[in-house]
C-alpha cells in the first residue's frame, strides 16, 4: 500500500484509490506524512489536529486519535506499527514505494545529475501531483506553514522544466505550461519572466510586455512593490530589441546580445570583455532569433547561402572569411548576421561565438585579449565546426589574428568600415548595408508594434519611417516608445518627434539605446578633421558629388573626393552612382544640429589637417 500525498489524502495499493475522510485522523495522519521518518512531537500534532482550541484532556485526546487512525490502517491491510510511538511523540517510517512525496524528491534527486534524462524524470516528478495538496485535510496549521513549503517543491521543479525547454529553444512548446502557471501563481516572478521570454522567442513581443504589466499591476495592487530586478531588467532588454537571455537561455543567448554592437540596429557593446558562446547542440548554432527582423530579403537570402556553405575544411589551418557585412550605425549588422545564422544552423554543430572586438569607448580589442577571449569561448573542436561572428571589426589585422584559432570553423565580419584590405586577401562576400527601403520600414514597424496601429495610421507610418531616417536603430526605439505607450498614436509621436528628435530618440532608461550617442561615437570614431568635415557637408542638399564637396569644403577637387571615399568607408555616406553620395537624411539632420552648438574650424584647414592621415 501506498500514502498519496501530493493532492488529496489518500491510500492506493496501485489499483484502486481511497480518499480519505476529512476527519480528525486524516488530519493527524497528514501532520506525520508531511514529515516522513521524523519524529513530530506531540504538541505539534495535537495543534494540527485541533488547533488553537485543544480539548482538555489533550493528551489522552491524541491517543484515542492514534488509536483510530491505527483502525483504519488496518481496515486496508496496513500494519499497525505504521505509526510508531516514541519519546514526546510519533513518527511514520516511510521510503520512495509508500509514500508518494518521497518518491517525488527522490525521482528529482536523480534528475539532477541525469543529464539528457533530466527533463522525462522531472516530468515523470510532476505527474505524481494529483490536485490541490491535502484538500481534504482540515487542518489550518497544516495548510498555513506545510502545504506552502510543499507546494515551493512543486514549483521549483516545474520552473526547472520550464527552464530546460526554454534552453533547448522549445519555446512554443513550454507556452502552455507558463500560462498555466502565471495564472495559477499571478504573483510568481520567476514564471512570468519565463513566459515573457518564451513569448518574445516565438515573435510576440506586444504579449510578452503584457506580461510585465500584468504582474508588475497585481504586485502593486496586492503588495504595494513593483517587481524585481531580474523583470524590470527583461522588459528593457525587450523593449530595445535584445535576446532577453536569463534563467533557461542558453550562454549564448544571455550574453550574445547584451555586448553585441547593431544587434537591434546599432547599439554600441555595453562592455569590451564579454565574449558569447553557443553550447555544443545537436542542431547547431544557438545564437538568438531575432524578434521582429524585417528587410534585407535579400542580403539575408545570400548570406544564408554563404553560410550553408562554409565551414572550413578540417584539413585547413586557418578558418575561412565567409562575408563581411558592413554598414552605418544603427543599420543592423548583427541583427542580419544573427539572423542569417540561425537559418543556417544545421550546418554549425559547434555553436557559435560572437565576439565584440571594439570596446564602448571606440577603441579596438588587443590581439591578446581577444584571442584569449576567442580561445575561452570556443567549444572543443569534437563537436564540430563553430560558427565565429567577430563584431564590430575595426582594423583587418583584428580578423587576421583570430583565424586560425582551433575549434573555429567559419568567420562573419562585422564593421562600419568596408575592410577592403580583408577583402582583397581573403576573398569573402561582401555585403554593404544602407538604410532600409519605405517598404522594409513598414514591415519592421509593422512586426514590432503589430498591424493593427500601422494599418491605422499608413501616413503616418510613412513619416516616421521618413524622419528616422529608414534606420533600424531609430525605428527600434520609436517602436518601443510606442508599444510602451498604446494610447499614444503614431501622429502624437510624429509629433514629438519633430519638436525634439535627440530626445525621442533616445530610450531614457537605457543612455546607450540612443541615436545621438551612436552617431556621436561614429564620429568619435574618426580623425577630427574627417569628423569635421562630415558636418560641413550636411548642408549639402541632394546629391553630393567631388565638386560640390569641394565648394562647401573650399578645397582642391581631388582632396574633397578623398574625404568623400573617407566618410564612405565609415558608413555615413551611401553612394548613388559612381562618383554621386548622399547622406541619410537622419545623419544629416544629426550633423546639422551638431555643427550649430559647435561648429568646425574653417574647411580648407580642416582638409588640409584631413589628408595627411589619410596617406598615413
Amino acid at each position: 500500500m501506498r500514502f498519496q500525498l501530493l493532492g488529496p489524502l489518500s491510500i492506493t495499493d496501485g489499483r484502486d484509490v481511497v480518499v480519505l475522510p476529512p476527519a480528525k485522523p486524516t488530519s493527524l495522519l497528514a501532520a506525520l506524512l508531511v514529515r516522513p521518518g521524523e519524529v513530530v512531537p506531540a504538541h505539534r500534532l495535537r495543534e494540527a489536529v485541533w488547533g488553537e482550541e485543544q480539548p482538555a484532556t489533550a493528551k489522552a485526546a491524541l491517543q484515542s486519535c492514534v488509536l483510530r487512525l491505527r483502525r483504519l490502517f488496518a481496515k486496508y491491510d496496513i500494519e499497525e506499527q505504521a505509526v510508531v510511538a516514541v519519546a514526546g511523540g510519533y513518527r511514520v517510517p516511510a521510503d520512495g514505494d509508500t509514500l508518494d512525496l518521497l518518491h517525488f524528491r527522490r525521482l528529482v534527486s536523480e534528475a539532477s545529475s541525469a543529464g539528457e534524462a533530466e527533463l522525462p524524470l522531472l516530468r515523470t516528478a510532476l505527474g505524481l501531483w494529483r490536485g490541490p495538496l491535502l484538500a481534504n485535510v482540515p487542518s489550518e496549521l497544516l495548510h498555513r506553514d506545510e502545504v506552502p513549503r510543499l507546494v515551493e517543491e512543486r514549483l521549483r521543479v516545474l520552473e526547472r522544466v520550464c527552464e530546460i525547454q526554454l534552453a533547448r529553444g522549445r519555446c512554443r512548446e513550454v507556452l502552455v505550461d507558463l500560462w498555466e502557471a502565471t495564472r495559477t501563481h499571478p504573483q510568481h516572478e520567476g514564471f512570468a519572466a519565463q513566459l515573457m521570454r518564451a513569448l518574445y522567442r516565438v515573435g510576440r513581443q506586444i504579449e510578452a510586455l503584457a506580461e510585465y504589466r500584468r504582474i508588475r499591476t497585481h504586485l502593486r495592487e496586492e503588495l504595494g512593490v513593483d517587481p524585481g530586478a531580474e523583470l524590470q531588467r527583461l522588459e528593457l532588454a525587450i523593449l530595445r530589441g535584445d535576446d532577453p537571455g536569463g534563467p533557461g537561455a542558453p550562454a549564448a543567448a544571455v550574453a550574445v546580445l547584451s555586448d553585441a554592437s547593431d544587434t537591434t540596429g546599432g547599439r554600441e557593446p555595453a562592455a569590451a570583455p564579454a565574449v558569447t558562446t553557443g553550447l555544443p547542440q545537436p542542431d547547431g548554432p544557438q545564437l538568438p532569433e531575432i524578434p521582429g527582423f524585417a528587410g534585407r530579403a535579400r542580403e539575408t537570402a545570400l548570406l544564408t547561402e554563404v553560410l550553408n556553405g562554409g565551414p572550413r575544411d578540417a584539413r585547413r589551418t586557418v578558418a575561412p572569411v565567409l562575408a563581411v557585412v558592413s554598414g552605418g550605425p544603427g543599420m543592423g549588422k548583427t541583427a542580419l548576421v544573427l539572423h542569417a545564422a540561425r537559418q543556417a544552423a544545421g550546418h554549425y554543430p559547434g555553436g557559435g561565438v560572437l565576439l565584440p572586438l571594439t570596446g564602448p569607448d571606440g577603441q579596438p580589442r588587443t590581439a591578446d585579449d581577444a584571442t584569449s577571449a576567442l580561445r575561452a569561448a570556443l567549444p572543443h573542436p569534437r563537436h564540430g565546426p563553430c560558427l565565429v561572428v567577430l563584431d564590430d571589426v575595426v582594423h583587418p589585422d583584428q580578423v587576421r589574428d583570430l583565424l586560425d584559432v582551433p575549434g573555429c570553423g567559419a568567420v562573419v565580419v562585422t564593421s562600419r568600415m568596408g575592410l577592403a584590405a580583408l577583402v582583397a586577401t581573403h576573398g569573402p562576400v561582401v555585403l554593404p548595408l544602407a538604410a532600409l527601403t519605405p517598404v522594409e520600414s513598414r514591415d519592421l514597424l509593422t512586426a514590432v508594434l503589430g498591424g493593427g496601429r500601422v494599418t491605422a495610421e499608413p501616413a503616418e507610418a510613412a513619416d516616421l519611417a521618413e524622419i528616422c531616417g529608414h534606420v533600424p536603430l531609430a525605428l527600434r526605439i520609436v517602436a518601443a516608445r510606442l508599444l510602451t505607450r498604446p494610447r499614444l498614436r503614431l501622429a502624437d509621436c510624429l509629433a514629438l518627434l519633430r519638436r525634439d528628435p535627440p530626445a525621442w530618440l533616445a530610450l531614457p532608461d537605457d543612455p546607450r539605446m540612443s541615436v545621438p550617442l551612436i552617431l556621436e561615437g561614429a564620429l568619435g570614431r574618426l580623425p577630427s578633421p574627417v569628423a569635421e568635415a562630415h558636418l560641413r557637408l550636411a548642408r549639402c542638399e541632394g546629391r553630393i558629388t567631388p565638386a560640390v564637396a569641394a565648394a562647401e569644403l573650399a578645397a582642391p577637387e581631388a582632396d574633397a573626393e578623398e574625404l568623400l571615399e573617407r566618410l564612405l568607408d565609415a558608413g555615413l555616406l551611401e553612394e548613388e552612382q559612381p562618383g554621386a553620395f548622399r547622406m541619410n537624411a537622419l545623419f544629416r539632420a544629426h550633423a546639422l544640429r551638431a555643427a550649430r552648438s559647435g561648429g568646425p574650424p574653417p574647411p580648407s584647414v580642416a582638409v588640409r589637417r584631413a589628408l595627411p592621415s589619410a596617406a598615413g
